[in-house]
């Protein structure tokens, strides 16, 4: 797969330095920058003192939609003096279903990006992440604070355990792997065995990737009492590498995101970018 198609999500009261880094990205792959401005309805008011305050609901909502319009206004404009082919569009979304709202405007992208500005974004965050990896059947990119930007990289970190996510993330992630320089597959404490991660762990996932032409080593790495996330982040940082490809763990129930303990601290403070996939 290749990336010609790049999703960025912003909303009312973000800047554009994560569009400037999602256009910096389809510059570099030649790729179509898609934005979508989200702006996250008000609840409505309930209980007792509900028609009290239902004149002040309907003018915050008011308020939200035109805050939504000068938003795009803002982006098309920005757009207009980008040399990327780009085109934008928004919504007004309930919290609770922004999520499958984002994640079907990515089944129609390669890839979305999440920057800083989208980082710090809080509610709005956990929506594009949610909707990313839930809902569009594509991989999603976060790109943290002092960290460059590039679907080039030279040094890629995989965090394997021989999961379905994991190959996922693998698959979806190909066309960077083929590129890289130097590949690392790393496994925490892999387990040998047949139901587990092999005879030699990581041997099936490095011949495969041989196969496709990629550069890589497998690094086994005990976590001495540490976890995980942080092992694989000291072995980013100790390796140099630019990108981290890894699985997204978790599921969806009565409207309850869960991620698995390595997705969350990534999630919450990725050591470096990383793309995830599920």
């Amino acid at each position: 797969m290749t990336f010609k198609t790049i999703l960025a999500v912003t909303g009312p009261g973000l800047g554009d330095a994560d569009l400037k880094l999602a256009g910096a990205l389809c510059e570099e792959v030649e790729a179509h920058l898609a934005v979508l401005v989200v702006a996250l309805a008000a609840p409505p008011p309930i209980g007792s003192y509900a028609a009290v305050i239902n004149d002040a609901w309907l003018a915050e909502r008011e308020a939200d939609q035109k805050a939504l319009k000068e938003r795009m206004q803002a982006v098309s404009s920005f757009l207009a003096s980008s040399p990327i082919s780009a085109d934008v569009t928004g919504e007004y979304q309930e919290t609770g279903w922004a999520d499958e709202t984002i994640g079907r405007r990515g089944r129609y992208a390669d890839l979305t990006v999440l920057g800083p500005e989208g980082l710090s974004s809080g509610e709005l965050k956990d929506k594009v992440i949610e909707g990313a990896l839930f809902h569009s059947g594509k991989p999603l990119l976060l790109l943290p604070k002092g960290h460059a930007a590039t679907l080039r990289p030279r040094r890629v970190m995989i965090a394997w355990d021989s999961s379905i996510e994991s190959s996922q993330a693998v698959a979806q992630s190909m066309p960077l792997l083929v590129g890289a320089e130097q590949v690392r597959l790393v496994l925490v404490d892999p387990v040998e065995g047949d139901l587990d991660q092999g005879a030699e762990p990581g041997a099936d996932a490095a011949t495969y990737l041989a196969r496709h032409g990629v550069k890589v080593t497998v690094d086994r790495l005990p976590s001495q009492g540490r976890t995980v996330a942080s092992v694989l982040g000291q072995h980013a940082t100790d390796t140099a590498a630019d990108l981290l490809v890894m699985g997204a763990y978790g599921h969806s129930r009565l409207r309850q995101r869960i991620f698995g303990g390595v997705t969350s601290a990534m999630v919450e403070e990725p050591p470096l970018p990383v793309l995830m996939a599920r």
